[in-house]
């Protein structure tokens, strides 16, 4: 009997050893791969209280809802916020002026980790406007960025870490109007046609602010038409100066995805909650999704957003969109 115990005591010791020599490269190999984030970017955010999607916040309907799952899924969710968020302030002349209520706030942090208001709607109603919507989002613990009190509040990265990863998040606007730039002592947004002070921000990220990963989030191009040779050639610069990807918004449509150096252009990813549109190219936007580590981009994908009649995204996992890896000059159109 004491043979036999010792023997299965030897048989169990054996199999606990194979175990253990099977799982301590497993274990190893889990520790030695890099962490990750995930972040995910929509493009144009408008919730004007005397528009129909502002309307559904008035009632307590929530028009994020059918992409809350998606947008909680990932470490940092970023919009562009189409709009201005305040009470003071009058009508500046243009075609379109958006004001939003407070109201839209809880419901816009409660799907967003940060907001860019680098774009042609922040100023539509002056200055003290903006000022305002700047102290309602810092009172409510919002980050936004490309948008402040003074040009270099306006420029300055908003810095986020995830998983040990350091990120900074860049905005600009060059659209319409001019007079929304923010000056040395003056509020309005970071203008993105001053190329070289662009380029300089984005060293200044690595450099000043440590960070692992840079992404410029731009306000450009020409409304329904597709990526133009400035947007090309600035996106090449700005990865020149060294960021990692470059995310775009303002046409109202998607406007293509392309490679430089490796590196990730999503010039326009067109309208995610917007109304007002009844053609197929401005209901249909892009929710670009991105894993980075301290290198900067691993893989990324596209989610197709389809708007509905009142201007809310619904999310098409079975249309086919953009999608690739880092290391890849290839693009693959696939169905998720």
């Amino acid at each position: 009997m004491e043979s036999a115990s010792r023997s299965v005591q030897t048989t169990w010791l054996t199999i606990a050893g194979i175990c253990v020599l099977l799982f301590v490269p497993l274990v190893t190999r889990a520790a030695d791969a890099p962490a990750t984030a995930r972040l995910i970017f929509v493009g144009d955010v408008m919730v004007a209280q005397d528009e129909e999607t502002g309307r559904l916040i008035e009632r307590g309907e929530d028009p994020f809802e059918p992409f809350a799952g998606l947008l909680k899924e990932a470490d940092v969710a970023v919009g562009n916020l189409e709009c201005v968020i305040a009470e003071k302030g009058e009508p500046v002349p243009k075609a379109f002026q958006f004001r939003a209520n407070s109201r839209c706030i809880p419901v816009l942090k409660k799907h967003f980790t940060a907001l860019t208001v680098a774009n042609n709607h922040s100023g539509d109603f002056g200055k003290l406007a903006l000022v305002e919507q700047c102290e309602r989002f810092e009172k409510a613990g919002l980050p936004y960025f490309g948008g402040g009190r003074n040009k270099a509040d306006a420029r300055k990265p908003w810095i986020v870490e995830r998983n040990g990863i350091r990120i900074a998040l860049l905005g600009y606007c060059e659209v319409f109007s001019r007079s929304f730039q923010a000056e040395t002592n003056l509020p309005g947004v970071a203008w993105s046609e001053h190329e070289d002070e662009v380029l300089a921000d984005i060293k200044a990220a690595r450099d000043n602010y440590k960070a692992d990963v840079v992404i410029p989030f731009l306000h450009w191009g020409v409304e329904h038409e597709p990526a133009n040779d400035r947007q090309k050639t600035f996106a090449r610069r700005m990865i020149d100066a060294g960021a990692d990807v470059i995310v775009g918004a303002h046409p109202h449509v998607t406007q293509g995805t392309a490679y430089y150096k490796g590196h990730l252009i999503v010039y326009s990813l067109g309208n995610f909650l917007f109304n007002g549109f009844h053609d197929d190219e401005s209901q249909t936007g892009w929710a670009l999704r991105l894993t980075v580590d301290r290198k900067g981009m691993v893989r990324w994908d596209t989610i197709v957003a389809r708007l509905d009649e009142r201007g809310v995204p619904h999310p098409h996992l079975e249309i086919p969109s953009p999608s690739g890896r880092a290391g890849s000059s290839e693009i693959v159109l696939q169905s998720h």
